[in-house]
C-alpha cells in the first residue's frame, strides 16, 4: 500500500471524522504527483539503461575479436545496426519525457488516464524493441562470422565434407538460440522486476482515477 492509500485509510477511520475531507481536486492533485513520479522514473532508468548497455557496445567493439573487422562491409553493417537501435531508443526517450510532461501538466482525469495508458503502451513497445534488436542483432552477428571468420569458415568446409552440414548447422542454431532464450529470460526479468513495478503503480492510479470519473 502506498503513501496514497494509507493517507485515504486514515482519513476514513471513525477517530478521524473531524478532520477536514479530501476534495475530488485534492485527490486529482495527488494522483497527478504520483503518476509524473512513476514516469519520470521510468524515464530514468530507461536512460541508466542506455548507458549501461553503450558501456557494454564500446568494450565488445573495443576487443580484439571485433578488431578484425575494422575497414570491412562488417563494420558498415554493424555500424548501421548500431545507429538505427540508437535512432529508436533516443525516439523512446523522446516518448518518456513526452509523457512524463503530458501528465505532469494534465489538467483533468479523463485525460491523465490517457495519458497513463499511453505511458504503459509505450514501456511496453520499448521492452518488445530491446528484445527483437538483441535477436536480430546477434542474428546479424552470427551471419558476419560465417561470412568473415576463416576459423568458422574452415570449420563449414570440413562439415560440408563429411556430410554433416546439416548436423553442424543444426548445433550452432541450438546454441544461439539456448543462449538468446537465457539472455531474454535475465532480462524478462529485470523489466518485469523494474518497469512492471513502475506500471503496476500506474494502472493502479489509473483505476483509481476511474472510480473518481464515474
Amino acid at each position: 500500500m502506498d503513501e496514497l492509500d494509507i493517507l485515504k485509510k486514515d482519513w476514513n477511520k471513525p477517530e478521524n471524522q473531524n478532520f477536514p475531507k479530501l476534495s475530488y481536486n485534492d485527490l486529482y492533485i495527488m494522483h497527478v504527483k504520483k503518476s509524473s513520479s512513476t514516469v519520470k522514473w521510468i524515464f530514468i532508468i530507461s536512460l541508466l539503461e542506455f548507458v549501461f548497455w553503450t558501456i557494454i557496445s564500446f568494450g565488445i567493439k573495443d576487443n580484439k575479436a571485433m578488431a578484425r573487422f575494422k575497414d570491412t562491409s562488417a563494420e558498415t553493417i554493424l555500424d548501421t545496426l548500431s545507429v538505427m537501435g540508437y535512432l529508436v531508443l533516443f525516439y523512446f526517450f523522446y516518448l518518456f519525457y513526452k509523457n512524463y510532461k503530458k501528465i505532469s501538466t494534465t489538467d483533468n482525469a479523463k485525460k491523465l488516464m490517457e495519458n497513463i495508458l499511453n505511458t504503459r503502451r509505450t514501456v511496453k513497445q520499448y521492452v518488445v524493441f530491446n528484445l527483437l534488436f538483441l535477436v536480430i542483432s546477434t542474428v546479424v552477428v552470427l551471419l558476419i562470422e560465417f561470412n568473415q571468420d576463416p576459423v568458422l569458415g574452415a570449420r563449414v568446409n570440413e562439415a560440408a565434407a563429411s556430410g554433416h552440414i546439416f548436423m553442424f548447422y543444426s548445433k550452432v542454431i541450438l546454441i544461439t538460440a539456448g543462449i538468446l532464450t537465457i539472455t531474454i529470460t535475465i532480462l524478462l526479468g529485470f523489466y518485469y522486476l523494474i518497469y512492471g513495478i513502475l506500471l503496476k503503480r500506474l494502472n493502479h492510479n489509473y483505476k483509481e482515477l476511474k472510480k473518481m470519473d464515474l
